[in-house]
């Protein structure tokens, strides 16, 4: 008897304590937006080899009118304690998910999330200076170093940001993301991750804001286990300040990358990849945004993105030279309720950051104006 009351009073207890993490019935939401979009390129891009100066230039022209359809599904609920869920998914063009998280907001204690190609915590930082449209790098020839600041913990990561704290009038947010294994690889559900060079990866940032100044500084690392690769843990890092008056808002960014691969410097003649290239790349942006009224809004934004070899030389032997990407950016975007009309134009200069036999690479400008509805 003794025993099948204290049986009674455990699962009761139980019950209890399930009970109180329970969740109430989620609600489920689908929206989207349409663009359409016409742009054109102009330029002498083509394919940077070490003999680009002396074939001159190879045109690189062109003009086209697309359509961009992202679908997402999201979702959220509340448990007994309090707490809340939410999830999503968005699906790009072919119907491919482009990006999905699941997330906890655990009241005060932060949010705790596990997502797949989002951005992690590092779209927080990188780049982060305003604009009227897109980033600087939106249609240059390839995407800036800044943007592939801590992009190794985009997948197979916890990703943690903490409630805002108000220290005298200034806004404190932190943000923290740890991965066992940072190839940059989403497993499936059940699944795991492998990686012959990479091993665990972990990042910090830091958001402070208040009385029209924003300031946000970010650093990620990822340990390096390949015995075939003579390099070091890779390293990345980025810190933005932005100040808005009235209509009127500046910023200034600048980036650190370097992936802790050592296995030879890449010529300034020839075309660089992030996270591939050996050396290190450093950016630094400039912009300004001015809202006109509610409606519009235009932007200027210039940038330059050095890469350095790291390679001095030595008694008769040549160093490699460090070669600047330079980028710049003028937008403006006007919008209507559910309606917007966006455009910029775009320039780059040393594409790739490559370098032709005269010191000068190659050049591309890209103009676009889209219309998007959102739903």
């Amino acid at each position: 008897m003794l025993t099948t009351l204290l049986k009674k009073i455990g699962l009761t207890a139980l019950a209890g304590s399930l009970a109180a993490v329970s969740a109430n019935a989620g609600e489920m939401s689908v929206s989207g937006a349409f663009n359409a979009t016409y742009s054109t390129s102009s330029g002498n891009v083509g394919t940077l080899t070490t003999d680009y100066g002396a074939n001159g230039d190879t045109p690189d022209h062109g003009s086209g009118l697309g359509t961009d359809k992202d679908v997402a599904f999201s979702g959220s609920g509340e448990l007994d304690n309090g707490w809340t869920f939410s999830g999503y998914t968005t699906l790009k063009d072919a119907m491919t998910v482009s990006s999905s998280a699941l997330s906890m907001t655990m009241g005060s204690m932060g949010t705790l999330s596990i997502a797949s190609q989002s951005g992690g915590n590092s779209t927080k930082y990188d780049v982060q200076t305003p604009k009227a449209y897109e980033e600087v790098d939106d249609g240059a020839a390839v995407s800036m170093s800044a943007n592939f600041v801590g992009n190794h913990l985009d997948n197979n990561s916890l990703i943690y940001a903490s409630p805002a704290v108000d220290l005298g009038g200034v806004s404190a947010v932190v943000h923290v993301e740890y991965s066992p294994e940072a190839s940059g690889t989403s497993p499936n559900d059940g699944g795991t991750v492998s990686s012959a060079t990479w091993g665990s990866a972990k990042s910090l940032g830091v958001t402070l804001s208040g009385s029209g100044l924003t300031f946000g500084i970010y650093g990620a690392d990822r340990e390096n286990d390949s015995a075939a690769v003579d390099g070091m843990d890779g390293f990345s890092g980025v810190w933005y300040a932005n100040y808005s008056y009235g209509p009127v808002s500046v910023g200034v960014s600048q980036s650190y990358y370097d992936s802790g691969l050592a296995s030879g410097a890449t010529a300034s003649t020839a075309a660089k990849t992030v996270g591939v290239a050996t050396g290190i790349f450093e950016s630094e942006t400039m912009s300004i945004a001015f809202n006109v009224n509610d409606n519009l809004s235009v932007s200027f934004a210039s940038a330059t993105d050095t890469y350095d070899a790291q390679d001095d030389g030595g008694a008769g032997v040549s160093s490699v030279a460090d070669v600047d990407m330079d980028l710049k950016s003028i937008q403006a975007a006007y919008s209507m309720g559910a309606m917007s009309i966006k455009a910029y134009r775009t320039e780059t200069d040393n594409a790739e950051w490559a370098t032709s036999v005269g010191d000068e690479g190659g050049s591309l400008t890209v103009t676009e104006i889209a219309v998007g509805l959102a739903f």
